[in-house]
């Protein structure tokens, strides 16, 4: 009771003065702690346990392992911790129980570490709904929707007895969500529907954002407009987001202003989601006040993602001086993604030195994150200052960093397929190319020039217009174009943000095959309908 009323010292007292402690005394106190973020006091009373010889049971060893992950004093030491523990229950027979293991699954997706979790979740002898909504949430989670998605079908096909609950459902929606996986969502929203799972708020709002980030917009809104009693902040969020990506920033607003007259409070993610709004929209103004009214209409105090945002704001108007000025007035250390969103306004307004500034710092908060060295290479590329742009490929090398290559996935009759730049390992190839080439010499007789500059590489024009026809986005639309019916809608996503070429070539595609195209890429969708892309070219 006291720990749920946050009066740990009152639990800890009547801990303290309990004779006879069983273990489930000593497990609601380390639930405490592990709930409150006192991880080392938490470690510390399972230490003492030990000491004692107090047998633990699997709910001990499950917030344990909480208590590390939860730590924020500490982030860092979480991953040794968890090994550590691992090891320990490892060595007293609780590798095996299946609550232990899906935890420890849980833990290291947590932490990133896809890998141990493959591990752990292969080495299970028995598994049950848990730990399978385990794994796939760990591959959802971690960037790998793709994998999430084979696990599910894997997991009917292999356990057919095991019957998704809501948790999974969530999960395989945000998998779909990462594809772009309209027609897989569709079957596991009417899945959700027989089995009445969408009387559960977090599947219903998992449904909203599966639907506005596959671009059904419009279903989006109608499951949004009929939950009107029952409505969340995280419902609210989703919308407001929604609105945001696909462009639409004053629609975003205006949702924001009908969630406080819904007498729902604001968290910290609906300013991120409203701030990403006012940013893709160029609405400096608007955002500029959102930011301002954080704290002194809502109590909220800026994190790092809120000045990120703000930061991007500016910075992708142009306006570099006074993204830097918010960030030199900063309450708080600057991290990563606030000096990110500065190295990415400096990238499309080709500032060099504002991003030699940024790489200071971001070279020594991220040193293994290659992005950051890729996109001052395009920097200097752009600039043509070429052996700069050598010296950062050789920093790349010496650090032994990879790029991570450009990707795309396209649905087609409800299957996926993906797409990697210079894909030479698809069978239709050679298709693909003889379609492409075909399309970028109409481009050309209708004005078209090929963004070259983009390409990292002092190359003749013609082989850099080889290297851009292989880009992952233009072979996935070649791909919709063949094997889509006439008039289908093309949906592609891709990892990356979308290059001014590609940015280009899609636009003359819609116009010319009279298709139309919906990208996603890493920050916003793009709609391309009759040569025109709903982006205003502001992304």
């Amino acid at each position: 009771m006291y720990s749920h009323l946050d009066r740990l010292n009152n639990a800890r007292y009547v801990f303290d003065r309990t004779r006879e402690k069983t273990i489930f005394v000593w497990n609601a106190l380390l639930k405490a702690l592990a709930l409150a973020d006192q991880a080392e006091e938490a470690l510390a009373l399972f230490r003492e346990m030990g000491r004692l010889g107090v047998p633990m049971d699997s709910f001990t060893c499950s917030y344990v392992l909480k208590a590390c992950i939860a730590s924020s004093s500490h982030p860092s030491a979480a991953p040794h911790r968890v090994k550590q523990i691992h090891a320990h229950f490892c060595r007293h027979g609780f590798a095996s129980r299946v609550y232990v293991v899906t935890t420890l699954i849980d833990c290291y997706a947590k932490l990133g570490s896809v890998a141990y979790s493959e591990r752990v979740f292969n080495g299970m002898i028995e598994r049950n709904v848990v730990s399978w909504s385990a794994m796939i949430s760990c591959y959802a989670k971690n960037e790998r929707p793709f994998d999430a998605l084979e696990l599910f079908r894997e997991m009917m096909v292999k356990e057919p007895e095991t019957v998704p609950n809501a948790v999974m459902m969530v999960n395989a929606l945000q998998a779909c969500a990462g594809l772009a996986a309209l027609g897989q969502g569709k079957v596991f929203h009417a899945y959700i529907l027989r089995n009445a799972l969408d009387s559960v708020l977090s599947v219903v709002n998992a449904l909203i954002a599966m639907y506005s980030k596959c671009g059904s917009f419009e279903m989006a809104r109608r499951i949004f407009d009929r939950m009107s009693d029952r409505r969340d902040v995280v419902t609210w969020n989703s919308m407001i987001s929604a609105y945001g990506v696909h462009g639409f920033g004053e629609k975003a607003i205006q949702v924001f202003h009908d969630m406080i007259s819904a007498g729902v409070s604001p968290s910290p993610i609906t300013f991120v989601s409203v701030l990403g709004a006012c940013s893709h929209a160029g609405l400096i103004d608007e955002g500029k006040r959102f930011f301002e009214s954080m704290s002194r209409e809502h109590g909220i105090s800026p994190r790092s993602e809120h000045y990120a945002c703000i930061v991007d704001l500016l910075g992708r108007a142009g306006r570099l001086d006074e993204a830097v000025k918010i960030i030199e007035g900063m309450r708080i250390e600057p991290g990563p993604t606030v000096w990110g969103s500065l190295l990415g306004a400096c990238r499309i307004h080709c500032n060099v030195e504002l991003a030699e500034r940024a790489c200071v710092r971001l070279f020594e908060l991220e040193p293994v994150n290659a992005g950051n060295y890729v996109l001052l290479a395009d920097i200097y590329a752009e600039a043509k200052m070429w052996e700069e742009v050598t010296r950062v490929r050789k920093l790349l090398e010496a650090k032994e960093l990879q790029k991570v290559p450009g990707c795309s996935w396209i649905e087609v009759k409800k299957k996926l397929y993906s797409f990697v730049s210079v894909d030479e390992m698809n069978p239709q190839i050679e298709q693909l190319h003889a379609l492409l080439v075909q399309l970028v010499n109409e481009m050309k007789n209708n004005g078209y020039v090929p963004n070259t500059k983009i390409v990292l590489y002092d190359l003749e024009p013609a082989e850099k217009e080889r290297i851009l026809l292989g880009h992952s986005e233009k072979l996935a639309v070649a791909f919709g174009l063949i094997n889509s019916g006439s008039g289908e809608v093309i949906r592609i996503t891709k990892n990356l943000r979308l290059c001014e070429d590609c940015h280009s070539v899609t636009k003359f595609i819609s116009k010319f095959s009279k298709r139309e195209i919906l990208v996603r890429d890493v920050n916003r969708f793009h709609h391309f309908k009759d040569g025109v892309c709903s982006c205003s070219d502001y992304w």
